[in-house]
């Protein structure tokens, strides 16, 4: 895979840029910290190079000054909204996060649960926080939030929360989810600091968009084709044009929200430390681009890629048309169609011509193979087994795995499990290929190839089962699917 963002230049420069920030203010800074922390898979797509534990990394050379807190919304807790992407709620995912962080050796210095209005289970889960030796602090809805200024920033608003206590001159405000509170956290934290005498900053820290790229740059466009649900758009920031007569990238909700924070820190501090959304940022990634093309293109396969997800999610009811709609001025805008990922056509091509579910993948060469569907096999299972005797050198016309231990596995889904499907999915075929490789070499050498497929790009001509989609992403291959079941959905 060719690489276009330098991640040790990146590691160093928004290290020591985070550092720096901390200086221009009483040796204490609150970073609102956005975007996912652990697994950040959509910045490693589009900026190829990136990787998806940096952020985590970052905190790590940074931990000798840095302490985190984590909020959640006590409407959340009482809501038990879960995180789609773990299948967690909130709750249990701010446990999860701070083992996750202290097993990095990261210090989590508490937990703050924001927006509380008496709900009796955020009640419940702060008595266990306590329980289990954690400090735990109350922030409250405040009446006329976020416009009437005066309120909010006095001892009715801000002062009525729990002061939160911390060590370390950087304070890292993380969350769950969006609309935990992060940033209300943070100025509530600047207005008690002000109250003791400390002139205490803020920041924030999210990747995209990018700030310093074009507004149109397909890193940026594909950051608005992941927020699609949420609306996102990116802009330019009027502030920054004002104040230095300079263009950078922002998007909508910072620029609306900014007079309201700028009004909040006049009224904290007496003047405000930033003249514009872009100035309250940190981000170095532009900065770290070193193949501008290289990053440019893996952004366009992700707007492809966000494209076909949601076709398919509209088909099966999960999203709104006008989600749909958004991708396909982001496709237009980014000047990419569907034929421009090369494995949809192979795709379309294998099963129009088979009169099947077919399948193609796209190996590290750049070489473009096909699966179909067989008696034995679906397209899915087909396709892995075709791509591994190929990296393995193995003639496709010799069988790594013998029909007859497919066939008992066969039976036992249809016989036993009650599967009307007797194909084998990428998982069973897997299991099949381990089994047979204690006897027949080739198998083995066929497995030893599973890394390999790590960042190719599949597409299928119908959706597939939730069983291949999840192997797929364990395999780390980027799967698009068409939007057309293979079967009647309602039999």
């Amino acid at each position: 895979m060719k690489t276009g963002f330098d991640n040790d230049k990146y590691l160093h420069m928004q290290s020591e840029h985070i550092r720096e920030r901390i200086s221009h203010f009483d040796n204490k800074l609150y970073l609102e910290f956005g975007g996912k922390l652990f697994d950040d898979f959509h910045a490693s797509r589009v900026l190829p190079g990136f990787q998806p534990d940096s952020k985590l990394r970052l905190l790590k050379q940074l931990s000798d000054t840095a302490e985190i807190v984590i909020v959640i919304s006590a409407g959340d807790i009482e809501k038990n909204k879960v995180r789609g992407d773990l299948g967690i709620t909130y709750d249990d995912d701010v446990l999860r996060l701070k083992g996750a962080f202290e097993e990095n050796g990261l210090y989590v210095g508490s937990v703050v649960i924001t927006q509380y209005s008496g709900q009796k289970s955020a009640d419940l889960f702060r008595h266990r926080l306590k329980n289990m030796g954690i400090r735990v602090y109350t922030h409250y809805i405040i009446e006329g939030y976020p416009s009437n200024i005066p309120h909010i920033v006095s001892d009715e608003g801000y002062g009525r929360n729990d002061y939160i206590e911390t060590s370390k001159p950087l304070v890292v405000i993380t969350a769950p989810g969006p609309g935990s509170g992060k940033m209300a956290t943070c100025l509530s934290q600047l207005y008690h600091e002000n109250k003791r005498g400390i002139r205490a900053g803020y920041a924030k820290f999210e990747t995209f968009p990018i700030w310093n790229i074009p507004l149109k740059h397909p890193v940026n466009l594909a950051y608005e084709a992941a927020t699609a649900d949420l609306n996102d758009v990116n802009m330019i920031d009027p502030f920054h044009l004002e104040a230095y007569g300079k263009t950078t990238v922002n998007y909508n909700r910072d620029v609306e929200i900014f007079p309201v924070l700028n009004a909040m820190f006049e009224q904290i501090f007496g003047e405000s430390p930033y003249k514009s959304p872009t100035d309250m940022g940190v981000n170095m990634a532009g900065n770290c681009i070193c193949d501008d093309e290289v990053c440019q293109e893996a952004s366009r396969q992700e707007i492809i890629r966000r494209y076909y997800q949601a076709k398919c999610d509209f088909l099966q009811g999960n999203i709104p048309d006008s989600e749909v709609f958004k991708l396909e001025l982001l496709m237009k805008q980014a000047h990419v169609s569907i034929h421009d990922r090369t494995v949809v056509d192979a795709a379309l091509e294998r099963a129009e011509n088979t009169g099947a579910a077919a399948a193609a993948i796209e190996l590290p060469d750049g070489k473009i193979l096909t699966g179909k569907t067989s008696n034995l096999l679906g397209p899915s299972a087909a396709l892995i087994l075709n791509a591994l005797k190929d990296l393995a050198g193995i003639d496709h016309n010799l069988h790594v795995i013998s029909p007859t231990a497919i066939e008992p596995i066969q039976k036992v889904k249809t016989q036993y499990l009650g599967s009307k499907n007797p194909r084998l999915h990428i998982d069973e075929i897997l299991i099949a290929l381990s089994i047979s490789s204690a006897a027949n070499p080739a198998a083995q050498l066929a497995m030893e190839q599973l890394p390999k497929l790590k960042g190719c790009q599949v597409h299928t001509s119908v959706m597939l089962s939730s069983v291949d989609i999840k192997l797929f992403k364990k395999l780390g291959i980027q799967l698009t699917c068409e939007p057309k079941y293979e079967h009647n959905p309602i039999y």
